[in-house]
């Protein structure tokens, strides 16, 4: 090793531009995987503490597609589940899509026949539910105002959809923030924007108005970064029209007393609701692990361009070094040193020249990780305290060291076995 150190310092700006671009594609590689690691394990944390034990959902449904077809009957499949079946505590129906709101302070400028120049509705992502059936299951927590006032679904009555409406919704910091809204004001909600030609006070006229009972915090199950959240049936009504033909959610979350049954769970809720189909948590981490390793292959795929990019340019560097250093190589062969002795020295070197490659990439691969997550958690709101999207364990360490090797012996192949074949006669008579 001695004879790798003296190779290398012969030459330090040559050394430490291949030390460099060894190290800056190895940590690309480490940061793909950090990356990688990071969001299946946080994923895999949320789903586990999020309660959720099975989701339920239309037959049409796969856990990688991008719409949710209608679940129907949802109210009553929030007691005729656990009835079916004792190890379910809770079945809760949840109608997700897109409202459009609008605050008073618009309503009034619209009546005054004077909006200002940027001032509009605002889209935003909603949950319909029945607040009192989520127990042991994740929601948001309200950081402002009481919250729901009434147990049940109170307009829902049993399927006649004649019972009284609450108007109550509550708005998650993002979207009361957009709104200029707090607890106690109203905001106007609608299934779409004002259509051509119908003007705002028209949308305002055929809009429903609702009561901010509650601000909660970000709510990471439903990617949204504005949420607003009302009962079941009074987003039913919004969307569609609220009948017994009408009554859908677009999933059922459910919540088990022993969630290491669940799939005995999966197959006795599906032998008894033949129009669902039932997913497990293991089901869905396993849909989250097959997105990271797309991610995972296509990172890999771009690293290993790095890394045999890496691997040639340590090749050159390596080649130039036998090359100047043929009379001396060949003056040892002379001595008594064998073949395999010369190449160990040449591989020697390009294992160093690789480990201080690691030793530079390490700390660029940890400080851009952290620097990416930080971006990424500013870009994505709505995300759970812990959450991160970059993760270091022993198994990207690991990862990192085995780069660093394999670079080593690959680019020492074709220099050693020109080390080698140098003619010793030769060598030694050229002036």
């Amino acid at each position: 090793m001695r004879y790798a150190w003296d190779a290398i310092r012969r030459r330090p700006g040559r050394s430490a531009l291949t030390a460099l671009g060894i190290g800056l594609a190895v940590g690309l590689v480490v940061i793909l995987l950090a990356v990688s690691s990071g969001i299946e394990t946080s994923a895999s944390e949320l789903a586990t503490a999020s309660g959720v034990d099975l989701i339920a959902a239309s037959p049409n449904t796969t856990l990688l597609g991008s719409s949710l077809p209608p679940v129907d009957h949802a109210h009553a499949l929030a007691s005729e589940i656990p009835a079916a079946d004792p190890n379910v505590a809770v079945a809760s129906p949840w109608l997700i899509g897109d409202l459009v709101y609008g605050n008073s302070s618009l309503f009034a400028r619209v009546n005054s026949s004077s909006v200002p120049g940027g001032w509009s509705l605002t889209e935003s992502g909603s949950v319909g539910w029945i607040p009192s059936d989520n127990g042991g299951i994740e929601t948001p927590q309200i950081t402002n105002g009481s919250g729901f006032t009434y147990s049940g679904d109170p307009h829902y009555a049993n399927g006649t959809y004649r019972g009284p409406e609450t108007h109550e919704i509550v708005l998650d910091q993002g979207l009361a923030a957009v709104l200029r809204s707090s607890v106690g004001s109203v905001v106007w909600a609608a299934p779409a924007a004002p259509a051509p030609g119908e003007t705002l006070a028209e949308w305002y006229a055929n809009a429903t108005d609702f009561r901010v009972v509650g601000v909660s915090g970000p709510f990471w199950l439903v990617p949204s970064a504005l949420l607003g959240f009302l009962y079941l049936s009074e987003m039913q009504e919004l969307v569609g029209g609220a009948s017994a033909s009408t009554d859908y959610a677009s999933l059922v979350l459910i919540h088990l007393i022993d969630p290491t049954q669940a799939s005995s769970d999966q197959v006795t809720i599906e032998v008894h609701f033949p129009d669902l189909t039932v997913f497990t948590l293991a089901e869905i981490l396993g849909a989250i692990q097959h997105v990271v390793n797309l991610y995972r292959t296509f990172g890999v795929l771009i690293g290993a361009i790095g890394i045999v990019v890496a691997a040639l340019f340590a090749t050159t560097v390596l080649q130039m070094s036998v090359d100047d250093r043929s009379r001396e190589l060949a003056l040892l062969r002379a001595i008594g040193y064998s073949r395999s002795r010369i190449a160990l020295f040449v591989v020697e070197e390009s294992v160093l020249l690789s480990a201080l490659g690691f030793a530079i990439g390490l700390p660029v691969a940890y400080a851009g990780a952290y620097g990416l997550n930080v971006f990424l958690l500013r870009l994505v709101p709505g995300l759970p305290v812990g959450f991160s999207f970059v993760t270091f364990n022993l198994s990207v360490i690991l990862s990192g060291i085995g780069l660093i090797v394999a670079i080593g012996l690959v680019a020492a192949i074709a220099p050693a076995a020109r080390a080698m074949q140098l003619p010793v006669a030769e060598e030694l008579r050229a002036p």
